[in-house]
């Protein structure tokens, strides 16, 4: 049980979960000590060796079915490996967008020959998958990207520019978001698929800089008459990207609430623990009636959230989550998880300031969490539409 004493749900106090969570934790013990973790962040990158360890471990591909090469897993198990990513601070591996983003976009919507071709090799490791929506001029309005993949013979060509591309330097398998009819708007977007490897006029642009999150790749990414054969775009038809694209986007942003809760419980159980060890003016600062309530606040708080994000939880397994449910899980708990781990900064005194200790790298970390999957703002916007 975590500091926050919220017993597991029935749906994921199953054995086999259990079970699959004990060797996700010793996985990451093993494969994902401080020393390595350290070393992701100062080189900007996870290196290609992770992501075949992981493939080793059978921890890509988890709720892929089997007949592709995947783990016959579901949702559960990508939130066992989420949730033991933050509570153990492994820091930039993306794996969770590769499982529980990209390969669903192939499992749900692929035609039998793509899910063939490209499932067993994303499951191996073989191929590191990334989805480039963002441009430079359209960020959370997505009706607003300008790149084109027109048909030329028997493909398409891809003219246009990504940028904040999570596993934008490693991927070697990349969705992209793109319009095949521009007169159309949103019903001329697709979702085509570049094997990096096999084109012209594909470019890496800066594994960028950023304020939080220095392990996980970030990219510009440039696609420059890049030539691809028909059957990259994804399904048979043209123009349903932002069907496909609106439909998988509530289990992003449930995501991206499992991976904020667990922040938070990891911040929480790091400043208890030390509250309870440091010492100022003759007392523990756990004695001190500010931090008992500070803490209070916090686990109070957090409980709340554990137990709607199990909700959620809950309703994504049952297919029942809708976009607005998401949207609340997704803005509520990373404002949480601001607010809460600025509060254990402060009550870490400087140490909190300094890069040694945990609780400053996740105070920058989190902070994209309110940008990323759609600005926090816009999710206030689809709420608001529900009225």
């Amino acid at each position: 049980m975590s500091v926050l004493d919220v017993e597991r749900p029935d749906f994921m106090a199953e054995e086999d979960i259990r079970m699959f969570e004990d060797s996700v934790t010793k996985f990451f013990e093993q494969h994902a000590p401080v020393e390595r973790v350290d070393k992701w962040r100062k080189e900007k990158v996870v290196e290609r060796a992770m992501w075949t360890e992981a493939a080793e471990a059978g921890l890509l591909g988890l709720s892929t079915p089997e007949e592709y090469g995947g783990m016959g897993g579901d949702y559960r198990h990508e939130v066992i490996l989420m949730e033991q990513m933050g509570l153990q601070g492994v820091d930039g591996f993306g794996a969770s967008l590769h499982n529980a983003i990209v390969m669903p976009y192939i499992v749900h919507y692929g035609t039998e020959e793509q899910k063939k071709r490209w499932l067993p090799r994303m499951a191996s490791g073989e191929l590191i998958s990334a989805i480039a929506m963002t441009e430079p001029g359209a960020g959370s309005d997505l009706q607003g990207i300008k790149t084109t993949a027109k048909k030329s013979g028997n493909g398409y060509v891809i003219n246009g520019s990504k940028t904040f591309i999570t596993n934008g330097q490693m991927a070697n398998l990349i969705c992209v978001v793109a319009k095949t009819d521009p007169s159309k708007g949103a019903k001329g977007t697709s979702l085509l698929f570049v094997e990096t490897d096999e084109v012209e006029g594909f470019e890496r642009g800066r594994n960028l800089n950023k304020l939080g999150q220095p392990a996980q790749d970030t990219s510009e990414l440039f696609f420059n008459e890049v030539k691809i054969p028909a059957e990259n775009l994804l399904g048979t038809e043209e123009g349903q990207g932002f069907i496909q694209l609106m439909s998988q986007l509530p289990q992003e942003r449930l995501n991206i609430a499992v991976q904020a809760i667990a922040t938070i419980e990891r911040a929480l159980e790091l400043t208890i623990a030390y509250v309870k060890d440091r010492g100022a003016f003759g007392k523990k600062i756990m004695d001190f009636q500010n931090t008992q309530f500070t803490l209070a606040e916090c686990k109070t708080e957090a409980t709340v959230a554990r137990v709607f994000v199990n909700h959620c939880i809950a309703q994504h397994l049952q297919g029942k989550l809708d976009a607005a449910t998401a949207s609340m899980a997704k803005y509520w708990t990373t404002d949480l998880e601001g607010k809460i781990v600025d509060r254990c900064l402060q009550l870490f005194g400087g140490y909190g300031f300094m890069d040694e200790y945990p609780i400053s790298r996740m105070y920058r970390d989190s902070r994209i969490q309110r940008i990323y999957g759609g600005t926090n703002e816009i999710m206030k916007i689809l709420i608001a539409r529900t009225l």
